[in-house]
């Protein structure tokens, strides 16, 4: 009797195990560490347009973290664009994180929505599929009223793309950067000074999701 009562509890709490591991949405990462090549792949805020290399958000993110980061920005890129020159770098670079900052330029080009989500969850796959980890950085709506009054915010479908891919998301840095004048060159493009608290807000991020050792 007591054998039997063993093996139901033993049964059931291997269920409820199960059951909250199912439920458990959270990505399971791995942190990198210090000397890894990271890829950090983007467009003009990536390349560090309005500043020079060495203040560019990749190059201060490597003085941080102590990364190998790789700035594939491309300034006027989109995630097609994107898309097309992700696998010669993945192969060229063989990163163990790829940090995703793209999709302003579909914004400001008026490409369809759909197009642009469609572009990004490949993008995402890309990654995955070569065993990389991967951090989704969300992009501001466009509104250069929103940029004159400091009031800039993400664009919910970078939300949406890294809830269905099950990966990190980085969220409000560059609204925050670029709702701020000054840390701005420009509506559009960081300053140094914008670069380097992008960096330090990404950082942040990176910790909070394991990413990064505290």
């Amino acid at each position: 009797m007591q054998r039997r009562h063993f093996l139901q509890f033993s049964l059931g709490s291997l269920i409820l195990g199960t059951l909250a591991a199912c439920g458990n949405d959270e990505p399971q990462l791995i942190a990198i560490p210090a000397g890894a090549t990271v890829l950090a792949l983007g467009d003009s805020i990536t390349y560090g347009y309005g500043a020079n290399p060495q203040t560019s958000y990749p190059a201060v993110l490597a003085q941080i973290t102590g990364w190998n980061v790789i700035n594939a920005g491309v300034s006027g890129d989109t995630t097609e664009g994107a898309l097309k020159r992700l696998p010669g770098l993945l192969q060229q670079y063989a990163p163990k994180l790829v940090l995703t900052s793209i999709g302003g330029n579909d914004f400001l080009r008026r490409v369809p929505e759909a197009t642009t989500r469609s572009n990004l969850i490949a993008i995402c796959r890309q990654i995955k599929d070569s065993g990389a980890q991967n951090m989704l950085i969300a992009v501001p709506k466009p509104s250069l009223v929103g940029a004159s009054v400091g009031s800039l915010s993400d664009h919910p479908m970078y939300a949406e793309v890294a809830k269905e891919m099950n990966i990190p998301l980085q969220k409000g840095g560059w609204a925050d950067v670029l709702s701020d004048a000054s840390l701005r060159s420009d509506q559009i493009h960081a300053n140094a000074r914008g670069y380097a608290r992008f960096a330090e807000l990404l950082a942040a991020s990176l910790r909070e999701t394991g990413l990064l050792k505290r």
